[in-house]
Protein backbone atom coordinates (compact mmCIF):
# COMPACT_ATOMS: atom_id res chain seq x y z
CA UNK A 1 0.00 0.00 0.00
CA UNK A 2 1.27 3.44 -0.91
CA UNK A 3 1.12 5.68 2.15
CA UNK A 4 -0.98 8.81 1.87
CA UNK A 5 0.59 12.27 1.98
CA UNK A 6 -2.27 13.60 4.11
CA UNK A 7 -4.33 12.28 6.99
CA UNK A 8 -7.98 12.39 5.86
CA UNK A 9 -10.52 14.32 7.88
CA UNK A 10 -13.12 12.10 6.20
CA UNK A 11 -12.64 9.08 3.98
CA UNK A 12 -12.89 10.40 0.41
CA UNK A 13 -16.22 10.27 -1.40
CA UNK A 14 -14.91 11.48 -4.78
CA UNK A 15 -11.85 10.84 -6.91
CA UNK A 16 -10.68 14.42 -6.43
CA UNK A 17 -10.74 14.00 -2.65
CA UNK A 18 -8.65 10.82 -2.95
CA UNK A 19 -6.15 12.50 -5.25
CA UNK A 20 -5.71 15.40 -2.81
CA UNK A 21 -4.63 12.77 -0.29
CA UNK A 22 -2.09 11.40 -2.74
CA UNK A 23 -4.10 8.21 -3.30
CA UNK A 24 -4.09 7.00 -6.89
CA UNK A 25 -6.21 3.98 -5.96
CA UNK A 26 -8.16 2.92 -2.89
CA UNK A 27 -7.68 -0.31 -0.99
CA UNK A 28 -11.28 -0.53 0.25
CA UNK A 29 -14.50 1.13 -0.88
CA UNK A 30 -17.43 1.02 1.54
CA UNK A 31 -20.96 1.26 0.14
CA UNK A 32 -23.79 2.07 2.56
CA UNK A 33 -27.54 2.67 2.53
CA UNK A 34 -27.20 5.57 5.00
CA UNK A 35 -25.82 9.03 4.50
CA UNK A 36 -22.22 9.00 5.71
CA UNK A 37 -22.16 10.29 9.29
CA UNK A 38 -18.69 10.14 10.80
CA UNK A 39 -19.71 8.92 14.25
CA UNK A 40 -18.84 5.99 16.53
CA UNK A 41 -22.57 5.15 16.51
CA UNK A 42 -22.56 4.45 12.75
CA UNK A 43 -21.23 1.03 11.73
CA UNK A 44 -19.83 2.04 8.34
CA UNK A 45 -17.99 4.97 9.91
CA UNK A 46 -16.47 2.70 12.57
CA UNK A 47 -15.25 0.22 9.95
CA UNK A 48 -13.84 3.08 7.86
CA UNK A 49 -11.98 4.56 10.84
CA UNK A 50 -10.62 1.19 11.96
CA UNK A 51 -9.29 0.47 8.46
CA UNK A 52 -7.84 3.98 8.09
CA UNK A 53 -6.16 3.61 11.48
CA UNK A 54 -4.57 0.37 10.25
CA UNK A 55 -3.09 2.17 7.24
CA UNK A 56 -5.56 1.22 4.52
CA UNK A 57 -6.79 3.74 1.95
CA UNK A 58 -10.56 3.81 2.38
CA UNK A 59 -13.29 5.56 0.41
CA UNK A 60 -17.03 5.67 0.90
CA UNK A 61 -20.01 5.73 -1.45
CA UNK A 62 -23.18 6.51 0.49
CA UNK A 63 -26.67 5.91 -0.88
CA UNK A 64 -25.57 5.38 -4.49
CA UNK A 65 -28.02 5.89 -7.35
CA UNK A 66 -29.06 2.36 -8.33
CA UNK A 67 -30.40 3.30 -11.76
CA UNK A 68 -27.02 4.33 -13.17
CA UNK A 69 -23.31 3.92 -12.63
CA UNK A 70 -22.61 7.56 -11.83
CA UNK A 71 -22.13 6.99 -8.09
CA UNK A 72 -20.81 3.45 -7.86
CA UNK A 73 -18.03 4.15 -10.38
CA UNK A 74 -16.85 7.54 -9.12
CA UNK A 75 -14.03 6.13 -6.97
CA UNK A 76 -12.97 3.43 -9.41
CA UNK A 77 -12.35 -0.12 -8.25
CA UNK A 78 -10.71 -0.98 -4.91
CA UNK A 79 -7.45 -2.87 -4.68
CA UNK A 80 -8.61 -5.24 -1.93
CA UNK A 81 -12.40 -5.37 -1.56
CA UNK A 82 -15.78 -3.68 -1.61
CA UNK A 83 -17.58 -3.49 1.73
CA UNK A 84 -21.36 -3.42 1.29
CA UNK A 85 -23.90 -2.57 4.01
CA UNK A 86 -27.59 -1.68 3.91
CA UNK A 87 -26.86 0.76 6.75
CA UNK A 88 -27.75 0.95 10.43
CA UNK A 89 -31.10 -0.78 9.85
CA UNK A 90 -32.29 -3.74 7.85
CA UNK A 91 -33.53 -2.03 4.69
CA UNK A 92 -36.94 -3.69 4.85
CA UNK A 93 -37.42 -2.40 8.40
CA UNK A 94 -36.16 1.03 7.37
CA UNK A 95 -38.56 1.25 4.43
CA UNK A 96 -41.72 -0.47 5.68
CA UNK A 97 -43.82 -0.15 8.84
CA UNK A 98 -45.04 -3.13 10.82
CA UNK A 99 -48.42 -2.59 9.12
CA UNK A 100 -46.83 -2.94 5.68
CA UNK A 101 -46.97 0.74 4.72
CA UNK A 102 -44.09 2.54 3.04
CA UNK A 103 -42.26 4.85 5.43
CA UNK A 104 -42.18 8.44 4.21
CA UNK A 105 -39.34 9.57 6.44
CA UNK A 106 -35.77 8.30 6.77
CA UNK A 107 -33.75 9.88 9.58
CA UNK A 108 -30.52 8.66 7.97
CA UNK A 109 -31.11 10.31 4.58
CA UNK A 110 -30.28 13.98 3.87
CA UNK A 111 -33.49 15.98 3.81
CA UNK A 112 -35.37 13.19 5.58
CA UNK A 113 -37.35 11.87 2.60
CA UNK A 114 -37.27 8.08 2.29
CA UNK A 115 -36.25 7.89 -1.37
CA UNK A 116 -32.60 6.82 -1.32
CA UNK A 117 -32.38 3.37 0.29
CA UNK A 118 -33.66 0.46 -1.87
CA UNK A 119 -35.44 -2.56 -0.45
CA UNK A 120 -32.96 -5.44 0.11
CA UNK A 121 -30.21 -2.88 -0.21
CA UNK A 122 -27.27 -5.26 0.30
CA UNK A 123 -28.40 -7.37 -2.64
CA UNK A 124 -29.13 -4.34 -4.84
CA UNK A 125 -25.76 -2.71 -4.14
CA UNK A 126 -23.86 -5.93 -4.79
CA UNK A 127 -25.65 -6.36 -8.12
CA UNK A 128 -24.90 -2.71 -8.94
CA UNK A 129 -21.18 -3.30 -8.42
CA UNK A 130 -21.21 -6.47 -10.50
CA UNK A 131 -23.04 -4.66 -13.30
CA UNK A 132 -20.43 -1.94 -13.62
CA UNK A 133 -17.24 -3.85 -12.74
CA UNK A 134 -16.69 -7.15 -14.57
CA UNK A 135 -14.79 -8.80 -13.01
CA UNK A 136 -14.26 -6.96 -9.76
CA UNK A 137 -12.50 -7.12 -6.42
CA UNK A 138 -14.19 -9.33 -3.82
CA UNK A 139 -17.44 -8.05 -2.29
CA UNK A 140 -17.81 -8.37 1.49
CA UNK A 141 -21.25 -7.96 3.06
CA UNK A 142 -21.59 -6.49 6.54
CA UNK A 143 -23.93 -4.53 8.78
CA UNK A 144 -27.08 -5.64 10.54
CA UNK A 145 -28.96 -6.67 7.39
CA UNK A 146 -26.22 -9.13 6.47
CA UNK A 147 -25.69 -10.20 10.08
CA UNK A 148 -29.33 -11.14 10.72
CA UNK A 149 -29.82 -12.77 7.32
CA UNK A 150 -26.64 -14.82 7.20
CA UNK A 151 -28.36 -18.23 7.32
CA UNK A 152 -31.69 -19.36 5.87
CA UNK A 153 -34.22 -17.03 7.48
CA UNK A 154 -37.90 -16.21 7.57
CA UNK A 155 -38.64 -12.97 5.72
CA UNK A 156 -41.99 -11.50 6.76
CA UNK A 157 -42.13 -9.10 3.81
CA UNK A 158 -42.30 -11.98 1.32
CA UNK A 159 -43.76 -14.45 3.83
CA UNK A 160 -41.12 -16.94 2.78
CA UNK A 161 -37.94 -18.59 3.99
CA UNK A 162 -35.09 -17.02 2.04
CA UNK A 163 -31.57 -18.26 1.48
CA UNK A 164 -28.54 -16.80 3.17
CA UNK A 165 -28.12 -13.25 1.90
CA UNK A 166 -24.55 -14.19 0.94
CA UNK A 167 -25.99 -16.48 -1.74
CA UNK A 168 -28.86 -14.23 -2.84
CA UNK A 169 -26.47 -11.29 -3.24
CA UNK A 170 -23.81 -13.45 -4.90
CA UNK A 171 -21.19 -11.78 -2.72
CA UNK A 172 -17.84 -13.35 -1.84
CA UNK A 173 -17.75 -13.04 1.95
CA UNK A 174 -19.98 -11.95 4.82
CA UNK A 175 -18.81 -10.52 8.12
CA UNK A 176 -21.33 -10.62 10.95
CA UNK A 177 -21.75 -8.95 14.30
CA UNK A 178 -19.54 -6.08 15.41
CA UNK A 179 -16.92 -6.81 12.82
CA UNK A 180 -13.88 -4.59 13.46
CA UNK A 181 -11.46 -7.44 14.15
CA UNK A 182 -12.95 -9.62 11.42
CA UNK A 183 -12.67 -6.94 8.74
CA UNK A 184 -9.04 -6.26 9.65
CA UNK A 185 -8.29 -9.97 9.31
CA UNK A 186 -10.07 -10.07 5.93
CA UNK A 187 -8.14 -7.03 4.71
CA UNK A 188 -4.82 -8.51 5.82
CA UNK A 189 -5.62 -11.86 4.19
CA UNK A 190 -6.54 -10.24 0.88
CA UNK A 191 -3.48 -8.00 1.02
CA UNK A 192 -1.31 -11.10 1.40
CA UNK A 193 -3.00 -12.70 -1.61
CA UNK A 194 -4.20 -15.80 0.27
CA UNK A 195 -6.90 -18.02 -1.26
CA UNK A 196 -9.89 -19.66 0.41
CA UNK A 197 -7.65 -21.37 2.97
CA UNK A 198 -6.72 -17.95 4.26
CA UNK A 199 -10.29 -17.33 5.40
CA UNK A 200 -10.85 -20.72 6.99
CA UNK A 201 -9.80 -19.63 10.48
CA UNK A 202 -11.13 -16.05 10.60
CA UNK A 203 -13.80 -15.68 13.28
CA UNK A 204 -16.98 -13.77 12.51
CA UNK A 205 -16.89 -14.74 8.82
CA UNK A 206 -19.24 -16.59 6.46
CA UNK A 207 -18.31 -17.91 3.03
CA UNK A 208 -19.55 -20.38 0.43
CA UNK A 209 -17.89 -23.75 -0.13
CA UNK A 210 -18.43 -26.36 -2.79
CA UNK A 211 -18.93 -29.10 -0.21
CA UNK A 212 -18.41 -29.87 3.46
CA UNK A 213 -15.01 -28.36 4.26
CA UNK A 214 -12.23 -29.97 6.24
CA UNK A 215 -12.48 -29.40 10.01
CA UNK A 216 -10.68 -26.36 11.35
CA UNK A 217 -8.39 -27.08 14.32
CA UNK A 218 -8.75 -23.47 15.46
CA UNK A 219 -12.42 -23.81 16.44
CA UNK A 220 -14.28 -25.95 18.97
CA UNK A 221 -15.45 -29.06 17.17
CA UNK A 222 -17.00 -30.94 15.63
CA UNK A 223 -18.83 -28.79 13.06
CA UNK A 224 -22.62 -28.56 13.26
CA UNK A 225 -24.47 -29.35 10.04
CA UNK A 226 -27.75 -27.44 10.01
CA UNK A 227 -30.84 -28.68 8.18
CA UNK A 228 -30.45 -27.55 4.58
CA UNK A 229 -32.28 -24.65 2.98
CA UNK A 230 -34.55 -26.87 0.91
CA UNK A 231 -35.68 -28.68 4.07
CA UNK A 232 -36.22 -25.64 6.30
CA UNK A 233 -38.12 -23.86 3.55
CA UNK A 234 -40.87 -26.52 3.58
CA UNK A 235 -40.66 -27.95 7.13
CA UNK A 236 -41.23 -25.65 10.10
CA UNK A 237 -39.96 -28.20 12.60
CA UNK A 238 -36.70 -28.37 10.66
CA UNK A 239 -36.61 -24.56 10.64
CA UNK A 240 -36.96 -24.58 14.44
CA UNK A 241 -34.12 -27.10 14.82
CA UNK A 242 -31.96 -24.97 12.53
CA UNK A 243 -32.63 -21.81 14.52
CA UNK A 244 -31.97 -23.52 17.85
CA UNK A 245 -28.55 -24.71 16.64
CA UNK A 246 -27.85 -21.24 15.24
CA UNK A 247 -28.67 -19.52 18.53
CA UNK A 248 -26.88 -22.08 20.71
CA UNK A 249 -23.70 -21.53 18.70
CA UNK A 250 -23.63 -17.76 19.05
CA UNK A 251 -21.36 -17.60 22.09
CA UNK A 252 -17.71 -17.06 21.11
CA UNK A 253 -16.34 -19.35 23.83
CA UNK A 254 -18.41 -22.41 22.95
CA UNK A 255 -19.71 -21.86 19.40
CA UNK A 256 -18.89 -24.45 16.78
CA UNK A 257 -18.60 -23.85 13.08
CA UNK A 258 -21.96 -24.10 11.30
CA UNK A 259 -22.53 -25.61 7.86
CA UNK A 260 -25.74 -25.33 5.86
CA UNK A 261 -26.43 -26.49 2.33
CA UNK A 262 -27.95 -23.61 0.37
CA UNK A 263 -28.00 -24.97 -3.22
CA UNK A 264 -25.26 -27.24 -4.50
CA UNK A 265 -22.92 -25.36 -2.17
CA UNK A 266 -22.63 -24.96 1.57
CA UNK A 267 -22.70 -21.86 3.72
CA UNK A 268 -19.81 -21.96 6.20
CA UNK A 269 -20.23 -19.81 9.31
CA UNK A 270 -17.13 -19.55 11.47
CA UNK A 271 -17.63 -18.94 15.22
CA UNK A 272 -17.96 -15.32 16.37
CA UNK A 273 -14.91 -13.32 17.51
CA UNK A 274 -13.90 -13.54 21.15
CA UNK A 275 -14.96 -10.47 23.17
CA UNK A 276 -12.47 -7.68 22.64
CA UNK A 277 -10.75 -6.26 25.72
CA UNK A 278 -12.04 -2.93 27.04
CA UNK A 279 -8.83 -1.25 25.88
CA UNK A 280 -9.60 -2.19 22.28
CA UNK A 281 -13.12 -0.76 22.56
CA UNK A 282 -11.63 2.37 24.12
CA UNK A 283 -9.30 2.78 21.15
CA UNK A 284 -12.13 2.46 18.64
CA UNK A 285 -14.24 5.13 20.33
CA UNK A 286 -11.29 7.49 20.59
CA UNK A 287 -10.52 7.43 16.87
CA UNK A 288 -10.79 10.91 15.30
CA UNK A 289 -14.49 10.91 14.42
CA UNK A 290 -15.69 14.35 13.33
CA UNK A 291 -19.25 13.64 14.54
CA UNK A 292 -20.59 15.36 11.47
CA UNK A 293 -22.10 14.69 8.06
CA UNK A 294 -19.63 14.09 5.23
CA UNK A 295 -19.24 17.35 3.24
CA UNK A 296 -20.37 15.50 0.12
CA UNK A 297 -23.93 15.29 1.55
CA UNK A 298 -24.33 18.72 3.10
CA UNK A 299 -25.94 20.45 0.08
CA UNK A 300 -28.68 17.77 0.15
CA UNK A 301 -30.08 18.79 3.54
CA UNK A 302 -29.76 17.86 7.22
CA UNK A 303 -29.77 14.31 8.57
CA UNK A 304 -32.07 14.09 11.54
CA UNK A 305 -30.33 11.13 13.21
CA UNK A 306 -27.14 13.16 13.58
CA UNK A 307 -28.70 15.44 16.16
CA UNK A 308 -29.51 12.43 18.34
CA UNK A 309 -26.03 10.91 18.31
CA UNK A 310 -23.66 13.84 17.73
CA UNK A 311 -22.96 14.42 21.43
CA UNK A 312 -23.82 11.00 22.85
CA UNK A 313 -21.40 8.61 24.56
CA UNK A 314 -21.40 4.83 24.22
CA UNK A 315 -20.23 3.27 27.47
CA UNK A 316 -20.42 -0.39 26.52
CA UNK A 317 -21.29 -2.96 23.88
CA UNK A 318 -23.50 -6.06 24.03
CA UNK A 319 -26.63 -6.96 25.96
CA UNK A 320 -27.42 -9.86 28.25
CA UNK A 321 -31.14 -9.04 28.28
CA UNK A 322 -32.05 -11.42 25.44
CA UNK A 323 -35.51 -9.97 24.84
CA UNK A 324 -36.84 -12.46 22.33
CA UNK A 325 -38.08 -9.86 19.86
CA UNK A 326 -34.82 -7.91 19.85
CA UNK A 327 -31.90 -8.48 17.46
CA UNK A 328 -29.25 -6.74 19.58
CA UNK A 329 -28.14 -9.94 21.30
CA UNK A 330 -27.82 -11.73 17.95
CA UNK A 331 -25.81 -8.87 16.46
CA UNK A 332 -23.75 -7.51 19.37
CA UNK A 333 -23.68 -10.63 21.54
CA UNK A 334 -24.55 -11.56 25.14
CA UNK A 335 -21.18 -10.43 26.48
CA UNK A 336 -21.17 -6.86 27.78
CA UNK A 337 -17.84 -5.10 27.19
CA UNK A 338 -17.53 -1.92 29.26
CA UNK A 339 -15.18 0.88 28.35
CA UNK A 340 -12.88 2.36 30.95
CA UNK A 341 -14.03 5.47 32.79
CA UNK A 342 -10.83 7.24 31.71
CA UNK A 343 -11.57 6.68 28.02
CA UNK A 344 -15.18 7.85 28.33
CA UNK A 345 -14.06 10.97 30.18
CA UNK A 346 -11.44 11.71 27.50
CA UNK A 347 -14.10 11.38 24.82
CA UNK A 348 -16.45 13.64 26.78
CA UNK A 349 -13.71 16.23 27.21
CA UNK A 350 -13.11 16.15 23.45
CA UNK A 351 -16.82 16.86 22.90
CA UNK A 352 -16.50 20.13 24.78
CA UNK A 353 -14.06 21.37 22.12
CA UNK A 354 -16.51 20.70 19.30
CA UNK A 355 -17.70 23.99 17.77
CA UNK A 356 -21.36 22.90 17.96
CA UNK A 357 -21.25 21.66 21.56
CA UNK A 358 -23.58 23.62 23.87
CA UNK A 359 -22.76 21.84 27.10
CA UNK A 360 -25.31 19.00 26.73
CA UNK A 361 -24.31 15.34 26.51
CA UNK A 362 -27.47 13.84 25.05
CA UNK A 363 -26.96 10.22 26.14
CA UNK A 364 -24.61 8.07 28.18
CA UNK A 365 -25.40 4.43 27.60
CA UNK A 366 -25.61 1.52 25.20
CA UNK A 367 -28.20 -1.09 24.24
CA UNK A 368 -29.32 -0.78 27.88
CA UNK A 369 -27.84 2.07 29.89
CA UNK A 370 -27.52 0.33 33.25
CA UNK A 371 -25.61 -2.71 32.02
CA UNK A 372 -22.38 -0.72 32.23
CA UNK A 373 -19.60 -1.84 34.49
CA UNK A 374 -20.25 -5.49 35.41
CA UNK A 375 -20.38 -8.95 33.86
CA UNK A 376 -20.66 -12.55 35.00
CA UNK A 377 -17.18 -13.92 35.72
CA UNK A 378 -18.17 -17.44 34.77
CA UNK A 379 -19.46 -16.21 31.42
CA UNK A 380 -16.17 -14.40 30.83
CA UNK A 381 -14.29 -17.67 31.37
CA UNK A 382 -16.59 -20.34 29.96
CA UNK A 383 -19.21 -18.57 27.86
CA UNK A 384 -22.91 -17.93 28.38
CA UNK A 385 -25.11 -20.58 29.98
CA UNK A 386 -27.13 -22.66 27.53
CA UNK A 387 -29.88 -23.60 29.95
CA UNK A 388 -30.79 -20.17 31.37
CA UNK A 389 -30.61 -16.47 30.64
CA UNK A 390 -28.89 -13.75 32.61
CA UNK A 391 -32.10 -11.80 33.33
CA UNK A 392 -34.98 -14.16 32.51
CA UNK A 393 -37.01 -15.68 34.06
CA UNK A 394 -35.28 -13.79 36.89
CA UNK A 395 -31.98 -11.99 37.30
CA UNK A 396 -29.34 -14.68 37.79
CA UNK A 397 -27.83 -14.77 41.27
CA UNK A 398 -24.36 -15.14 39.74
CA UNK A 399 -24.67 -11.91 37.77
CA UNK A 400 -23.14 -9.23 40.02
CA UNK A 401 -25.65 -6.47 39.28
CA UNK A 402 -24.31 -3.26 40.75
CA UNK A 403 -24.63 0.33 39.62
CA UNK A 404 -21.84 1.96 41.62
CA UNK A 405 -19.44 2.18 38.70
CA UNK A 406 -22.00 3.99 36.55
CA UNK A 407 -22.94 6.29 39.43
CA UNK A 408 -19.28 7.27 39.73
CA UNK A 409 -18.92 7.77 35.98
CA UNK A 410 -22.00 9.98 35.75
CA UNK A 411 -20.77 12.16 38.62
CA UNK A 412 -17.38 12.60 36.92
CA UNK A 413 -19.08 13.54 33.65
CA UNK A 414 -21.23 16.16 35.40
CA UNK A 415 -18.12 17.75 36.88
CA UNK A 416 -16.25 18.16 33.59
CA UNK A 417 -15.54 21.79 32.65
CA UNK A 418 -17.85 22.86 29.84
CA UNK A 419 -20.50 20.23 30.56
CA UNK A 420 -23.83 21.63 31.79
CA UNK A 421 -26.12 18.59 31.62
CA UNK A 422 -25.68 14.85 31.11
CA UNK A 423 -28.71 12.83 30.05
CA UNK A 424 -29.52 9.14 29.83
CA UNK A 425 -31.66 8.57 26.75
CA UNK A 426 -30.91 4.86 26.38
CA UNK A 427 -33.41 2.49 27.96
CA UNK A 428 -32.88 1.11 31.44
CA UNK A 429 -33.80 -2.30 32.90
CA UNK A 430 -35.90 -1.61 35.97
CA UNK A 431 -35.65 -5.24 37.11
CA UNK A 432 -31.89 -4.76 37.45
CA UNK A 433 -32.40 -1.64 39.55
CA UNK A 434 -34.67 -3.61 41.88
CA UNK A 435 -32.17 -6.48 42.05
CA UNK A 436 -29.28 -4.23 43.11
CA UNK A 437 -30.12 -3.85 46.80
CA UNK A 438 -26.94 -1.93 47.58
CA UNK A 439 -26.80 0.64 44.78
CA UNK A 440 -30.05 0.34 42.78
CA UNK A 441 -32.06 2.89 44.77
CA UNK A 442 -29.15 5.33 44.80
CA UNK A 443 -28.69 4.92 41.04
CA UNK A 444 -32.34 5.67 40.35
CA UNK A 445 -32.22 8.68 42.65
CA UNK A 446 -29.10 9.97 40.89
CA UNK A 447 -30.60 9.75 37.43
CA UNK A 448 -33.88 11.33 38.59
CA UNK A 449 -32.01 14.26 40.13
CA UNK A 450 -29.43 14.81 37.42
CA UNK A 451 -29.94 12.81 34.23
CA UNK A 452 -33.62 12.86 33.26
CA UNK A 453 -35.51 15.72 31.69
CA UNK A 454 -39.23 15.44 32.36
CA UNK A 455 -39.68 11.74 31.76
CA UNK A 456 -37.92 8.46 32.41
CA UNK A 457 -38.40 5.83 29.70
CA UNK A 458 -38.98 2.19 30.54
CA UNK A 459 -40.14 -0.66 28.32
CA UNK A 460 -42.33 -3.22 30.13
CA UNK A 461 -43.77 -4.18 26.68
CA UNK A 462 -46.85 -5.89 28.17
CA UNK A 463 -48.48 -6.99 31.42
CA UNK A 464 -50.13 -10.31 30.51
CA UNK A 465 -47.89 -13.01 32.09
CA UNK A 466 -48.21 -15.45 29.18
CA UNK A 467 -47.18 -12.78 26.67
CA UNK A 468 -44.32 -11.57 28.85
CA UNK A 469 -42.99 -15.10 29.13
CA UNK A 470 -42.91 -15.43 25.35
CA UNK A 471 -41.17 -12.05 25.14
CA UNK A 472 -38.59 -12.99 27.78
CA UNK A 473 -39.55 -9.97 29.90
CA UNK A 474 -40.12 -9.67 33.67
CA UNK A 475 -43.62 -9.99 35.09
CA UNK A 476 -46.00 -7.13 35.97
CA UNK A 477 -45.18 -7.40 39.66
CA UNK A 478 -41.67 -6.10 38.93
CA UNK A 479 -43.12 -3.16 37.03
CA UNK A 480 -45.42 -2.29 39.92
CA UNK A 481 -42.55 -2.56 42.41
CA UNK A 482 -40.48 -0.18 40.29
CA UNK A 483 -43.34 2.30 39.98
CA UNK A 484 -43.67 2.34 43.77
CA UNK A 485 -39.93 3.00 44.15
CA UNK A 486 -40.05 5.72 41.51
CA UNK A 487 -42.99 7.45 43.23
CA UNK A 488 -41.26 7.32 46.64
CA UNK A 489 -38.09 8.91 45.29
CA UNK A 490 -40.07 11.45 43.30
CA UNK A 491 -41.90 12.58 46.46
CA UNK A 492 -38.73 12.57 48.54
CA UNK A 493 -36.85 14.80 46.10
CA UNK A 494 -39.82 16.86 44.88
CA UNK A 495 -39.05 15.91 41.28
CA UNK A 496 -41.50 16.96 38.60
CA UNK A 497 -40.86 13.79 36.60
CA UNK A 498 -42.99 11.12 34.99
CA UNK A 499 -42.58 7.61 33.67
CA UNK A 500 -43.04 6.94 29.96
CA UNK A 501 -44.05 3.37 29.12
CA UNK A 502 -43.42 1.46 25.91
CA UNK A 503 -45.68 -1.42 25.01
CA UNK A 504 -45.99 -3.83 22.12
CA UNK A 505 -49.06 -5.13 20.29
CA UNK A 506 -49.45 -8.28 18.18
CA UNK A 507 -46.42 -10.10 19.54
CA UNK A 508 -46.74 -13.88 18.94
CA UNK A 509 -49.09 -15.23 21.61
CA UNK A 510 -50.80 -11.88 22.16
CA UNK A 511 -54.56 -11.84 21.63
CA UNK A 512 -57.22 -9.13 21.66
CA UNK A 513 -58.10 -10.13 25.23
CA UNK A 514 -54.45 -9.68 26.26
CA UNK A 515 -54.55 -6.13 24.89
CA UNK A 516 -57.80 -5.53 26.80
CA UNK A 517 -55.96 -6.68 29.95
CA UNK A 518 -53.16 -4.24 29.15
CA UNK A 519 -55.67 -1.41 28.72
CA UNK A 520 -57.31 -2.16 32.05
CA UNK A 521 -53.92 -2.23 33.77
CA UNK A 522 -52.92 1.06 32.14
CA UNK A 523 -56.14 2.81 33.13
CA UNK A 524 -56.26 1.53 36.70
CA UNK A 525 -52.61 1.25 37.68
CA UNK A 526 -50.79 3.68 35.39
CA UNK A 527 -53.71 6.11 35.10
CA UNK A 528 -52.96 6.78 31.47
CA UNK A 529 -53.06 5.19 28.06
CA UNK A 530 -49.59 4.96 26.49
CA UNK A 531 -49.00 6.61 23.14
CA UNK A 532 -45.80 4.64 22.69
CA UNK A 533 -47.25 1.33 21.58
CA UNK A 534 -45.72 -0.36 18.56
CA UNK A 535 -46.80 -3.34 16.51
CA UNK A 536 -44.38 -6.28 16.60
CA UNK A 537 -42.08 -6.39 13.56
CA UNK A 538 -40.79 -9.91 12.73
CA UNK A 539 -37.14 -9.16 11.95
CA UNK A 540 -34.90 -12.08 10.96
CA UNK A 541 -32.90 -14.07 13.53
CA UNK A 542 -34.99 -13.57 16.67
CA UNK A 543 -36.92 -16.09 18.74
CA UNK A 544 -40.09 -14.03 18.34
CA UNK A 545 -39.84 -14.18 14.56
CA UNK A 546 -39.41 -17.94 14.83
CA UNK A 547 -42.68 -18.02 16.81
CA UNK A 548 -44.35 -15.78 14.24
CA UNK A 549 -43.33 -18.09 11.40
CA UNK A 550 -44.05 -21.44 13.05
CA UNK A 551 -46.98 -20.62 15.36
CA UNK A 552 -45.22 -22.54 18.12
CA UNK A 553 -43.57 -21.69 21.41
CA UNK A 554 -40.08 -23.17 20.79
CA UNK A 555 -39.46 -23.60 24.52
CA UNK A 556 -42.62 -25.52 25.42
CA UNK A 557 -43.51 -26.94 22.02
CA UNK A 558 -47.09 -25.69 22.40
CA UNK A 559 -49.06 -24.02 19.62
CA UNK A 560 -49.64 -20.29 20.15
CA UNK A 561 -51.91 -17.73 18.54
CA UNK A 562 -50.15 -15.47 16.02
CA UNK A 563 -51.94 -12.43 14.63
CA UNK A 564 -50.96 -11.95 10.99
CA UNK A 565 -53.85 -9.87 9.69
CA UNK A 566 -52.69 -6.20 9.37
CA UNK A 567 -56.11 -4.82 10.29
CA UNK A 568 -56.30 -6.98 13.40
CA UNK A 569 -52.78 -5.93 14.40
CA UNK A 570 -53.87 -2.32 14.11
CA UNK A 571 -56.90 -3.06 16.32
CA UNK A 572 -54.61 -4.56 18.95
CA UNK A 573 -52.60 -1.35 18.99
CA UNK A 574 -55.73 0.81 19.01
CA UNK A 575 -56.97 -1.05 22.09
CA UNK A 576 -54.44 0.82 24.24
CA UNK A 577 -53.79 3.89 22.12
CA UNK A 578 -55.23 7.25 23.20
CA UNK A 579 -58.32 8.26 21.30
CA UNK A 580 -60.53 5.94 23.32
CA UNK A 581 -60.44 8.22 26.34
CA UNK A 582 -57.28 8.25 28.50
CA UNK A 583 -57.75 9.24 32.11
CA UNK A 584 -55.05 11.89 31.99
CA UNK A 585 -54.45 13.49 28.58
CA UNK A 586 -51.80 15.82 30.00
CA UNK A 587 -49.59 12.83 30.89
CA UNK A 588 -50.36 11.20 27.57
CA UNK A 589 -48.79 14.15 25.74
CA UNK A 590 -45.49 13.73 27.55
CA UNK A 591 -44.60 10.44 25.84
CA UNK A 592 -42.11 10.58 22.98
CA UNK A 593 -39.20 8.55 21.52
CA UNK A 594 -38.34 4.87 21.89
CA UNK A 595 -35.57 3.53 24.09
CA UNK A 596 -32.99 1.02 23.00
CA UNK A 597 -33.03 -2.30 24.76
Amino acid sequence: MAPSTLSPTYPPATRNEAQRLGWDRLDVILVTGDAYIDSPFIGTAVIARVLLDAGYRVGVIAQPDTASGRDITRLGEPELFWGVSAGCLDSMVANTTASGKRRRQDDLTPGGVNNRRPDRAAIIYTNLIRRHFKPTAPIVLGGIEASLRRISHYDAWSNAVRRSILFDAKADLLVYGMAEETILAVAATLHQGAGIDGFRDIRGLCYAHSGIPEPSPGFPGPDVVLPGHKEVRRDREAFTRMFRHFYENADPFTARRLLQQQDTRFLVQNPPPLPMPPSALDRIHELPFTRDLHPFHRPEGPVRALETIRFALATHRGCFGECRFCAITVHQGRHVISRSEASILREASALTAHPRFKGIISDVGGPTANMYGFECRRKQREGACRDKGCLFPAVCRKLPVRHDRQIRLLKQLRELPGVRRVFIASGIRYDMILTDRKYGKKYLEEILLHHVSGQLKIAPEHVAPEVLELMGKPGPERLEAFIRLFERLKRKNACNLFLTYYFMAAHPGCTASDMAELRTFAEKRLRLLPEQTQIFTPTPATWSTLMYHTGMDPFSGKAIFVEKDPAAKARQKAAVTPGCGPRNPRRRARASGRPSR
